[in-house]
């Protein structure tokens, strides 16, 4: 039927957007995000400075929606259908790829909560303008330290699993040589991320600046 046809076009096209979108620009920006942060490890001074450098990028909200609250916008809200219409058999059949559908799809949701929050705490209350002090203080509340890490945690397994999902749905890794590649690559990429997020924030909990003997 032509109806069925064109509705699963469309549904083709958005999961290929939903997944490339996981990556670029999501992805990409969560990991230039984290680099950025990471200036905290260095001094106090450095992160300043690039904060504010960022602060002044002409065009700056017009950037942001373009470039990432659109996207996350869609690939958050478009998961959560997704999510909504799969059905899990990770209890019945145990297997690996089955859990990971299920660790996606969760952390999926939390990653998204999460963003928002980072969001609306550090863009729209703090107006775009935050030092060192400012994020160090909030580190200070072990709940926000406790979301923080969750968050930037599932965020860094979810971008890990999905850059396996994106290679295997993009045609990128085909073979079962190329899809262990992948797998392995995304495995490297979500522990990238999550040490590095969490060695962020505990940098900023306690004045900690591994990095400045080195990187100044």
């Amino acid at each position: 039927m032509p109806s069925a046809a064109a509705e699963s076009k469309a549904s083709y096209f958005l999961d290929k957007l939903h997944s490339l979108s996981g990556v670029i620009p999501i992805g990409a920006y969560l990991a230039d995000h984290l680099w950025s942060n990471s200036y905290a490890l260095v001094s106090a001074d450095k992160y300043n400075e690039l904060s504010r450098e960022l602060q002044t990028v002409p065009w700056r909200i017009l950037l942001e929606a373009g470039v990432l609250w659109v996207p996350i916008l869609f690939h958050g809200f478009y998961g959560i259908y997704i999510w909504w219409r799969g059905k899990s058999n990770a209890f019945s059949h145990p297997w690996m790829a089955n859990w990971l559908y299920v660790l996606q799809r969760w952390t999926g949701l939390i990653a998204f909560a999460f963003i928002g929050w980072h969001v609306y705490t550090e863009r729209f209350l703090g107006h775009g303008v935050t030092t060192y002090k400012d994020v160090a203080q909030a580190m200070t509340n072990p709940w926000y330290l406790g979301f923080y890490i969750v968050g930037v945690t599932a965020s860094a397994f979810h971008l890990g699993n999905g850059v396996w999902n994106f290679a295997c749905k993009w045609g990128i890794a085909v073979t079962a040589r190329a899809q262990r590649a992948a797998g392995f690559f995304g495995a490297v990429v979500g522990i990238a991320l999550t040490v590095a997020g969490i060695a962020v924030a505990l940098g900023f909990r306690y004045a900690w600046f591994p990095l400045g003997t080195y990187a100044q």
